[in-house]
């Protein structure tokens, strides 16, 4: 397993050790030795998954505090890209986003980490996602912001996408008040 950091701090990119034979494949997604030794000290208590159509945006999203979640995430099936947000007012990244393509056949995994706003967007019909989370989701504690907000200036490389209503009324970021 190679973890590769990103522009961003404690945003990583896990790369799992694949072997691949003429029955199929075999990987290890989560190994706590080597999370920790790359400075991922957590505990994962919920695991999601979602299947979404071609061009399906879901995000910017996240957790406030003291539900904020960290995310282990990958693509069972499909691809997608992914970005994640800095949400720390006090990092000097804060604000800066990173994006990763992951996809069935790379296998790779995004550690996002508490703090991040996180969303994605699929580049294939019937795209899997699966998130492994540190903490249990809470209504009252969830946000967003907006995925095209024009200071961020994400890159989603697609136009019109499919969103949810609250995705298409998420604040800007300069509306956004970070409890991070």
């Amino acid at each position: 397993m190679e973890i590769v950091k990103t522009s961003i701090p404690d945003l990583l990119i896990v790369k799992p050790t694949v072997f691949e034979d003429h029955r199929g494949y075999f990987f290890e997604s989560y190994n706590k030795e080597v999370f920790l030794q790359n400075g991922i000290d957590q505990v994962f208590v919920q695991d999601n998954e979602s299947m979404s159509g071609k061009g399906v945006l879901r995000g910017l999203h996240f957790q406030n505090p003291p539900f904020a979640q960290g995310k282990l995430v990958r693509v069972m099936q499909g691809s997608v890209l992914d970005v994640a947000v800095d949400l720390r007012k006090n990092s000097p990244t804060y604000g800066h986003w990173a994006s990763v393509v992951l996809s069935q056949e790379n296998k790779w995994m995004y550690w996002v980490p508490p703090g991040f706003a996180h969303g994605f967007v699929t580049l294939e019909a019937r795209t899997v996602f699966f998130y492994k989370c540190t903490n249990v989701y809470n209504k009252a504690s969830e946000g967003a912001i907006a995925w095209n907000d024009p200071d961020l200036n994400i890159d989603w490389k697609i136009k019109d996408p499919v969103l949810a209503e609250k995705d298409k009324h998420a604040p800007f970021f300069k509306e956004f008040e970070s409890a991070f």
